[in-house]
């Protein structure tokens, strides 16, 4: 018998994890909570049961959750709540069939690998992570939590990155980089050399343009 999973969120993001989640074949989608939806609405034919709440009654019935919200910081701050409140539920990892998870590779818990990415030898990807279609991750790399890959990024082996950082569509990062915590790669940037944390950087190369405070919007 499939384990069921609840998903957290019922946006765009979350399409994309119920269609992982269903693809991979491991478990089964007992439902959605969003408090912004009505109970009963459906996303992909699965069902919006409310809010947290409606899982203080019925924990005992979940095997596991993924949180399926695209902002990195508000999937932090939602997996701390539910930390809080339910300290025994654990969180599921989602692997679509189509990427490819190198030998000595590991994924952490509640992070999604969609469609086509690739996690190469002893890469590490921390928990709650996105890595988007076409991402690649080269090996020895060492991914931060609540990290976030749009479409057909790239790292060379040994890249660090820090927690809470996105790395936005088309952007390529060379052997050896290391990015700071809470930091942005802008779309179809060239990294080549370090980026602090707190930062924006963008371009061809790469160039820090201003700082960036924890939990500020990107998306």
């Amino acid at each position: 018998m499939s384990k069921r999973i609840i998903i957290f969120g019922a946006g765009g993001h979350a399409k994309t994890v119920v269609d992982t989640v269903e693809k991979a074949g491991i478990y089964e989608i007992a439902g959605l909570l969003d408090q912004r939806l009505s109970a009963g609405e459906q996303v992909y034919g699965c069902t919006v049961l409310g809010s947290d709440d409606w899982l203080a009654s019925h924990a005992g019935t979940i095997d596991g959750a993924i949180v399926a919200i695209g902002d990195n910081w508000t999937r932090g701050l939602v997996v701390q709540g539910l930390k809080r409140k339910f300290p025994d539920l654990p969180f599921a990892t989602a692997i679509h069939p189509s990427a490819q998870i190198a030998r000595g590779a590991r994924i952490g818990a509640g992070s999604v690998v969609m469609a086509g990415a690739v996690v190469n030898s002893d890469a590490i990807i921390g928990e709650h992570g996105i890595l988007y279609p076409g991402t690649s991750v080269d090996h020895d790399s060492r991914i931060g939590s609540f990290v976030s890959f749009a479409p057909r990024c790239a790292t060379g082996g040994n890249v660090t990155i820090g927690d809470y950082t996105a790395v936005a569509i088309g952007a390529v990062l060379i052997h050896g980089r290391t990015i700071g915590e809470h930091s942005v790669i802008g779309a179809g940037a060239t990294v080549v050399s370090d980026v602090p944390p707190h930062s924006v950087a963008y371009g061809t190369p790469a160039r820090v343009v201003r700082p960036r405070a924890a939990g500020e919007r990107y998306l």
